[in-house]
């Protein structure tokens, strides 16, 4: 890992929207290699403190040695959705500020040994937690050819997700696919090559959040959040796809009504109290000079809420 460099994404605008109090106690559901965590850090005094986890042991243990000599920080090889259980161990009732970057990161996608890069071919793993039992290249010899297909069309969003399915079910009658070349292989025969980035970039999506479960987790991170966020305290999300930004979006809709009741209902009956206050109506995105410098940033969306 010597020599690895991460750019951290809406840098500023995320401690912007995050610390209201500098004393406070913060949560980093994506520590990563700590890039947004050296950001908040600047913006605490001594007696504030950010408890951070993440299931990558990589990033986790390069963490852990960058801030083994300041106090403030609390780390945690843990699953992000755990907050609430996390916030139990440290003896902390409530954050003051909720935060989680839900990008893969560039180590991530650059180190072949991953599996999460199609330009490099290696075993088709996709598992942001190693000790998850089944990989990608387990579910894909083992699931019919119509789950292949609803998995690539439900999280990649890709309209040929039935002749992919086919030919890999096609392929693995053959000889078993295990590597990120022979994946992209069968995409290539079936793709016009103008559409080929486009295609691999759905599937390997579609896969690693089937493999790593991240949208259920993301809806169990988001509830527990609220759970131990103080009242004034922030929730700050970054998120990099339409089915992540969407779950974000409607979580902090749903927790901003004060009504839920049918429309055309005479009078209120439903009793819902809204527990989150919506600070960005439209989400913050990267500048262009922000793109111009990571290209990897350009798909990212910011949103933040106030627990009221």
């Amino acid at each position: 890992m010597t020599g690895f460099h991460h750019t951290p994404v809406l840098l500023d605008e995320s401690v912007e929207y995050l610390v209201t109090n500098k004393s406070g106690n913060y949560f980093e559901g994506t520590l990563g290699f700590g890039g947004h965590t050296k950001q908040i850090l600047k913006s605490l005094t001594k007696k504030g403190s950010i408890t951070a986890t993440d299931v990558d042991k990589e990033a986790f243990g390069f963490c852990k040695n960058e801030f083994a000599n300041d106090s403030r920080v609390r780390l945690y090889n843990f699953n992000f959705s755990l907050v609430d259980v996390i916030a139990k161990i440290e003896s902390v009732e409530f954050f003051d500020g909720i935060f989680a970057d839900l990008g893969v990161s560039s180590y991530q996608l650059d180190i072949s040994a991953a599996g999460f890069a199609y330009s490099t071919n290696t075993y088709l793993d996709l598992r942001l937690n190693k000790t998850l039992k089944k990989t990608a290249a387990d579910f894909i010899n083992e699931l019919d050819e119509k789950e292949i297909a609803d998995i690539i069309f439900q999280y990649g969003e890709e309209k040929n997700s039935r002749k992919i399915a086919k030919k890999i079910c096609e392929k693995r009658k053959q000889e078993a696919i295990r590597t990120t070349g022979e994946l992209k292989q069968i995409i290539a025969e079936l793709t016009p090559e103008r559409y080929l980035t486009k295609t691999l970039s759905r599937v390997f999506q579609a896969l690693r959040i089937y493999v790593n479960d991240e949208l259920e987790v993301l809806k169990q991170f988001l509830s527990n959040s609220l759970k131990t966020l103080h009242k004034g305290g922030r929730l700050v999300l970054i998120s990099y796809h339409s089915l992540e930004d969407r779950i974000v979006k409607e979580f902090f809709r749903f927790e901003s009504l004060d009504c839920i009741c049918p429309k055309g209902a005479p009078i209120c009956t439903c009793g819902k109290i809204p527990s989150l206050k919506i600070l960005t109506q439209k989400p913050v995105v990267p500048s262009v000079q922000e793109i111009k410098i990571n290209n990897r940033a350009r798909s990212a969306k910011l949103r933040a809420a106030e627990k009221l």
